[in-house]
């Protein structure tokens, strides 16, 4: 099997390196392209890889290239895992929105949108050279934010495709900690889009059946579970559901904004654990994924990704959660839009579990974010300032004309060299 990952130059990617070793008898990878065009810290990347390979006695060929081409020819798998403009780009998503005092994030709210803008004309781009050069039937796997606008322009292109995102398998090793039990005795009811999802149910499987423990950690495990995704007690009570951490930029937006209008931003933090990192990969010892790399983020990326790679190119038949069509899952969406939820993967199909109703309140939100989505991936097709205003308009934790001219105007002015239409 030939697997390419656009963007083999991250620093996330011996994270992804760790897991093909560790799960080769799941994903018998024999060769492995990564592609980037910043060809010294592939260098960097691609040395450590073929280390972490030779140490686990993978048989595996690592090779680079800084041309798409020639790193997807014949692949079987593509994963694209790219940053369009780098931290400098995601430094300007966690900053400019505060002069319209809004949150800045890198995949919520207007900074969210910006790398959408930036994002999926090169994607569509990559993609088509995938189209062109790889096997008939490749999957795409998206692993670029924002994953839902990134996943459904590729599959309104036409792409076979399903976006990844590691909350849900954060969240399921985690609830397996607390229960003191093997991962896979542990599913997850997940519901949402992607970075607004909730734990409806954990479902605990033991000799007995399965069984739904949420109310139950909700009542000996509140204050840590809470803590954990920084939001209120009494909210998780409230709704008897977990939200992600993302749901923290709307549920505490003004408190997000204080706490980030004195503090660094993300960017700058990723900045210096990515310089530490590579310093690290340039060790030629080195045959492990250091311990530092826990502080880059995407943790379990490498087990989701192996796990979903190795479904989609066998008969397994199991479940995973992960950003792929509608098709009536949940009614009050359109069909062609992407949501984040458990499949059954089988013969290369992926089918949607059967969702309960959900409450209103969650309900609501989903419509009013999957509204603002859509008229940001029209922005992102086709440009124009007032296809910007009207998506922007429509965002949640925005909601007012004033306010929305002035975040656009920020956002332009900040991602001018990288929108052609601007």
């Amino acid at each position: 099997m030939k697997v390419a990952v656009i963007g083999g130059g991250s620093t996330y990617t011996p994270e992804l390196i760790d897991g093909f070793a560790r799960l080769s008898e799941v994903l018998p990878i024999t060769e492995l392209w990564l592609v980037d065009p910043n060809e010294s810290r592939l260098e960097l990347v691609s040395g450590l890889a073929r280390r972490i390979f030779s140490r686990a006695g993978h048989t595996g060929i690592i090779k680079t290239t800084s041309v798409v081409a020639d790193g997807v020819s014949d692949a079987d798998i593509v994963l694209i895992q790219l940053r369009v403009g780098g931290q400098a780009a995601r430094h300007g998503d966690e900053t400019f929105p505060h002069k319209g005092c809004c949150i800045g994030q890198e995949t919520t709210g207007p900074g969210g949108f910006a790398k959408a803008l930036r994002t999926v004309p090169v994607v569509l781009d990559i993609a088509e050279t995938v189209r062109e050069k790889a096997k008939p039937g490749a999957w795409i796997i998206d692993f670029t934010n924002p994953v839902g606008i990134v996943t459904r322009a590729l599959q309104q292109a036409g792409h076979r495709t399903v976006g990844l995102c590691n909350v849900a398998i954060g969240f399921q090793r985690k609830f397996a900690d607390l229960l003191g039990t093997d991962h896979s005795n542990v599913s997850l009811n997940h519901v949402g889009l992607n970075h607004l999802t909730w734990e409806l149910g954990v479902n605990l499987r033991t000799d007995q059946g399965t069984r739904d423990v949420l109310p139950e950690l909700l009542k000996s495990n509140i204050d840590h579970i809470a803590s954990d995704v920084r939001m209120p007690q009494a909210l998780l009570r409230l709704q008897g559901a977990v939200p992600s951490y993302y749901l923290r930029y709307y549920y505490l937006h003004d408190t997000v904004l204080g706490e980030q209008q004195y503090g660094r931003s993300r960017a700058q933090e990723v900045q210096e654990v990515e310089s530490a990192l590579l310093a690290k990969y340039a060790d030629p010892s080195l045959a492990v994924k250091p311990e530092e790399l826990s502080q880059r983020g995407g943790a379990f990326y490498s087990e989701a990704a192996v796990d979903l790679m190795a479904s989609l190119t066998s008969n397994r038949g199991d479940t995973q959660i992960v950003n792929v069509r509608n098709d009536g899952a949940l009614p009050f969406l359109p069909d062609d839009h992407v949501i984040e939820v458990p499949a059954v993967i089988q013969s290369g199909k992926l089918t949607v579990q059967p969702i309960a109703p959900l409450p209103e309140d969650m309900r609501g939100l989903i419509s009013a974010v999957a509204g603002y989505e859509r008229l940001a991936l029209d922005a992102a097709l086709h440009g124009g300032r007032d296809r910007v205003v009207r998506a922007m308009l429509a965002h949640p934790l925005v909601g007012q004309y004033e306010k929305a001219e002035r975040l656009t105007d920020l956002l332009l002015a900040e991602n001018q060299q990288y929108l052609t239409w601007a």
